[in-house]
């Protein structure tokens, strides 16, 4: 898949960051000043005074705190992972061989990526000897490689941070999963593997009319 799986970091960028404004104005942010000079570092430089805080020294102030508690988000990173090895066994199977490898990328149970991948596919499957996932029907890498990074975005990526440094957590009491980031610290609710598109054949449609007719 392309740069969306695995961890690799970027050279840090000299260039100032800039936050968009409600007016449509910009405002620089600084690592240590604003754009008057004053201070917008984690410290408190309006200690002692009266006057109103600048929006830079708040802002500032704010990423301050964050780079200090969380170093990791000061790196901006890629998660990259081996693309799906997609073989053919026979002429009505597939086999996705490398699907324990991509689940351990992303830190994710083997039998929840099964599930959300036949559920997509709309068909069924089994792991064999090997710990290869063997479907019923043909389909191309390019089709797993797109299931995949739907599964990424819905169950992996921080919403917040855009980390992969999550974890996937189910509570007992509301029944509720959770993608935790343990990067920035947020957490959203995830919905149940629902089934996706899928394809019915003239057997499946005659054995249908029958039961009902």
């Amino acid at each position: 898949l392309d740069a969306e799986f695995g961890t690799k970091k970027k050279k840090k960028s000299s260039k100032k960051k800039t936050v968009e404004l409600e007016d449509g104005e910009e405002a620089d942010v600084y690592a240590g000043e604003g754009r008057d000079g004053t201070n917008t570092g984690s410290g408190t430089s309006w200690d002692g005074t009266t006057r109103d805080y600048h929006y830079d020294e708040m802002l500032g102030r704010v990423f301050g705190i964050l780079r200090e508690k969380n170093p990791q988000l000061s790196e901006k990173s890629k998660t990259i992972i081996k693309p799906p090895q997609v073989l053919r066994e026979g002429t009505k199977k597939t086999v996705f061989a490398n699907l324990m490898e991509i689940c351990n990328a992303m830190h994710r149970p083997s039998e929840h990526v099964t599930q959300y991948l036949l559920a997509e596919l709309g068909t069924s499957g089994t792991l064999d000897g090997q710990q290869r996932l063997v479907l019923k029907g043909r389909f191309l890498p390019k089709v797993f490689e797109g299931v995949l990074r739907h599964y990424f975005i819905d169950y992996v990526i921080c919403n917040m941070c855009k980390s992969s440094d999550t974890q996937l957590v189910k509570e007992q009491s509301s029944r509720l999963s959770y993608c935790r980031c343990q990067a920035c610290g947020a957490s959203r609710s995830v919905g149940s593997i629902a089934s996706g598109f899928r394809a019915v054949g003239k057997g499946e449609r005659r054995k249908a009319r029958n039961a009902t007719g």
